[in-house]
C-alpha cells in the first residue's frame, strides 16, 4: 500500500505541473500576442519601413502554432494587397516622408505581384515622395522593386547578380530504376511535362521548347520593367556579358559604373541618410520610421457596402480542406456556398494564383461556382502570377477573365501516375501472389504492380477528364474543340500570347477586376468596394500568427548568396516534397509543371526523410 500511495502522489504531482505549466504557457502566450499587436494609437511619422525578409504572396501561409514552441517557422510571406495598399496610402498621407525598401534577405514574389508593388512604389515617387533601397546584394526579384526606387544603395561589399529564370531540376529516373520502383504514368497532352521527372532522365524536346519560349518571354518583361524604371542603367551589357562587366574585381564598383545603384555605402551610411530625410527616430531608431504591420493595422483596407465577395484560390489545388496558404476544394467551396447562404453578395470576384493540382477539387470549386450563375450572380476572374491547369480549369465558370501579360497560364492537360514497388521487393528477395475474382482485383497492386486492365481504364479516366477539360474551356472561350484542343496539349503560355489565342478577355489586375464585377452589377464603384471571404484562422493559428508579427528571423545571413543559396535548396526540398505529393495525393492531377512557385515551404523538412517517406510510401 505504501508504493500505491506513493505512486499516486507521484502522478497527482505530474498532473499538478502539467496543469500549472499549460496555465503558464496559455497565458504567456496570450501576454506575447497582445504584446506584439500593432499598436495603432502609436504610430508617428517619418519613413514607411518595408523589411521584405522573405516572399510576396497571394495568400500567406497560415503560421503553425508549433512556430510557438520553438519550430521553425519558415521564411516570411507579406500579403501583396496588404503591401500594396500600404504602399498607396503612404503616397498620400503626409506622416510618410519617404519609403525605405530593405531588400536584405527578400526571396521573391511572382513577376505580377512584384511590377504591382513596382507601380505602387512609382505612386510614391510621383507624390514627390523619396524611395531609397538599401542590400548588400541584388538579384533579379529584389532589383525589379528596387529599379522603382529614386535611389538605391549597395553595401561596399556587396554585388548585383542577375541570372534570369531558368535552371535545372531534379530527375528521378535513374533513382527509381536502381530502386526497382515502377513509375506508372498516364497523360494526355504532348507539352505535359510535369511527368517527365519520372520517366526520363532529361527534358523532352517539345518541354524544352515550350519552356525556352515562356521563359524568353518573362525575361523580356523582367527587362522592359527595368529598363523603363532606370533608363540609365546598362542593364543589357551587364547581363550580356557580367564577367566583362566585373573586370575590375570589385563587384560593388561595377554595378555602381554600369549605373544599376546609386550610391555605395554600408547600413549605418545609409540609416543616416534616411535620417537627413525624414529625420531621427526614438530610442535606438537610427531614422523616424514607420513599421509596415503597425501601418496596416492602421490603414484598413475600405469594405464599403460589401457587395462583392473576393475569393482566392492560391497554391496548390488539393482535395477537402485546407488551411491558407493551399487550395482546399471542399474550403473554397464551403466559402462560396455560405457567401451564396448570406445572399447579400451582388457579384464574385475569383482571384486565382495556383498551378493547379487535383482535378476533383478543381471541379469541386467550379462547381460550387454554378449555383451564382444560374442566380445570375456576375462571376469574374483576375489572374494574378500563375493561373495554370486547375488553375485555369475553375476560370472557367467566368463572365469575364482578367490576367496580366506575365501571367503564366493554360497548361490545359490532364495526368496522373502512381508507382508501385515489386522490383523493390525482387531485390530483397520479397515476391507477392493471391487470389483474384475479377480483373481488377487488388488493384491498383502497389506491390504486385498494375495490370493491363487496370492501365487501360485509368488511362481511358485521364483521357475522359481532358475530354471534359476541352469541352468546359470550349464553351468558356467560345471556341472550337478541335481550336481548344490545338492551344491545350498541356502547353503553357504568357499572358500576353494567351490574350491572343483567347484564353483571357483582358489585361487588368484585381481592381479591374473588382470593377469590371460592379459595372455588370450595377453597382456604384466608389462603394462597391470588395469583401474577402478566407477561412478564418484557429485561436492557436491567430496567436502564432500575431506572436510572428515582429520576428525579425535575426538567425539566417541575408547576404545575397546566402540567399540564393537557400532558394536553390528550397528547389531541391520542394522537388521532392513535389514527389511525395505525387506519390500519396490525387492520382488525377491538373497541374503545371513550368509554373514556378514564390517561395519555399514555410517549414522546410529534412531532405532525407522526404526521401525516405517517397520511398516508402
Amino acid at each position: 500500500m505504501t508504493l500505491v500511495r506513493g505512486a499516486w502522489k507521484l502522478l497527482v504531482g505530474v498532473k499538478d505541473a502539467l496543469v500549472l505549466l499549460f496555465m503558464l504557457l496559455f497565458f504567456g502566450l496570450i501576454y506575447a500576442a497582445l504584446s506584439v499587436r500593432p499598436n495603432v494609437a502609436s504610430v508617428g511619422s517619418g519613413a514607411l519601413l518595408l523589411q521584405l525578409k522573405g516572399s510576396i504572396v497571394e495568400q500567406p501561409q497560415s503560421v503553425s502554432p508549433s512556430s510557438l514552441i520553438g519550430a521553425a517557422a519558415g521564411p516570411r510571406e507579406f500579403r501583396l494587397r496588404d503591401l500594396v495598399h500600404a504602399i498607396d496610402t503612404a503616397a498620400t498621407d503626409d506622416r510618410i516622408k519617404a519609403v525605405v525598401l530593405d531588400l536584405d534577405g527578400f526571396t521573391g514574389g511572382g513577376q505580377v505581384a512584384l511590377t504591382d508593388v513596382g507601380e505602387a512604389l512609382d505612386k510614391v515617387r510621383a507624390a514627390k515622395k523619396p524611395v531609397l533601397a538599401f542590400a548588400t546584394g541584388y538579384q533579379d526579384s529584389s532589383y525589379l522593386l528596387a529599379a522603382h526606387a529614386s535611389q538605391i544603395w549597395l553595401d561596399p561589399m556587396g554585388l548585383a547578380l542577375f541570372a534570369g529564370p531558368g535552371g535545372s531540376r531534379i530527375y528521378y529516373k535513374g533513382l527509381i530504376d536502381k530502386l526497382g520502383v515502377n513509375a506508372h504514368v498516364y497523360r494526355v497532352g504532348k507539352y505535359k511535362s510535369f511527368v517527365e521527372p519520372y520517366t526520363r532522365t532529361d527534358q523532352s524536346p517539345e518541354a524544352k521548347a515550350e519552356n525556352e519560349a515562356l521563359l524568353k518571354i518573362l525575361w523580356e518583361g523582367w527587362t522592359t520593367n527595368v529598363q523603363r524604371a532606370r533608363p540609365t542603367a546598362k542593364i543589357a551589357a551587364y547581363v550580356a556579358d557580367p564577367v566583362a562587366a566585373t573586370t575590375s574585381g570589385d563587384l560593388a564598383q561595377s554595378a555602381l559604373a554600369a549605373g544599376i545603384v546609386d550610391k555605395l555605402g554600408d547600413r549605418a551610411s545609409f540609416t543616416r541618410a534616411v535620417a537627413a530625410i525624414v529625420g531621427t527616430g526614438k530610442k535606438n531608431m537610427n531614422f523616424a520610421r514607420v513599421d509596415l504591420p503597425a501601418w496596416i493595422a492602421a490603414n484598413p483596407q475600405k469594405t464599403g457596402d460589401g457587395s462583392i465577395a473576393v475569393v482566392t484560390v492560391a497554391g496548390n489545388i488539393v482535395d477537402g480542406d485546407a488551411s491558407a496558404g493551399s487550395a482546399g476544394g471542399d474550403t473554397i467551396a464551403k466559402l462560396i456556398d455560405q457567401a451564396l447562404a448570406a445572399d447579400r453578395f451582388k457579384a464574385i470576384v475569383l482571384r486565382v494564383d495556383s498551378p493547379g493540382g487535383s482535378a476533383l477539387a478543381s471541379d469541386r470549386i467550379r462547381s460550387a461556382l454554378i449555383p451564382a450563375k444560374a442566380r445570375g450572380i456576375p462571376i469574374i476572374v483576375s489572374m494574378g502570377n500563375v493561373a495554370a491547369s486547375g488553375g485555369y480549369w475553375v476560370t472557367t465558370i467566368a463572365d469575364k477573365v482578367f490576367a496580366e501579360p506575365m501571367t503564366i497560364t493554360g497548361s490545359i492537360g490532364v495526368f496522373g501516375i502512381i508507382p508501385t514497388f515489386e522490383g523493390v521487393l525482387a531485390k530483397v528477395g520479397l515476391t507477392t501472389d493471391g487470389v483474384k475474382t475479377t480483373p481488377l482485383t487488388g488493384q491498383p497492386d502497389i506491390l504486385g504492380g498494375t495490370n493491363p486492365a487496370f492501365d487501360t481504364i485509368i488511362q481511358r479516366s485521364i483521357e475522359s477528364t481532358y475530354g471534359r477539360f476541352i469541352t468546359l474551356v470550349s464553351a468558356a472561350r467560345h471556341l472550337p474543340p478541335a481550336r481548344v484542343n490545338e492551344i491545350a496539349q498541356g502547353r503553357v503560355w504568357d499572358g500576353g500570347t494567351a490574350r491572343q489565342i483567347n484564353l483571357i478577355d483582358a489585361f487588368g489586375g484585381i481592381d479591374d477586376a473588382i470593377a469590371e464585377a460592379a459595372r455588370r452589377a450595377k453597382l456604384d464603384p466608389a462603394a462597391a468596394h470588395a469583401i474577402w471571404l478566407e477561412k478564418p484562422l484557429t485561436f492557436t493559428e491567430t496567436l502564432a500568427q500575431a506572436y510572428r508579427g515582429n520576428d525579425d528571423d535575426t538567425s539566417q545571413p541575408t547576404d545575397l548568396l546566402s540567399t540564393m543559396a537557400r532558394q536553390r535548396m528550397a528547389a531541391l526540398t520542394g522537388a521532392i516534397t513535389d514527389a511525395r505529393a505525387l506519390a500519396t495525393g490525387a492520382t488525377i492531377q491538373v497541374r503545371c509543371l513550368e509554373c514556378p512557385t514564390v517561395a519555399a515551404p514555410a517549414s522546410q523538412p529534412r531532405l532525407i526523410d522526404l526521401i525516405m517517406t517517397w520511398i516508402t510510401t
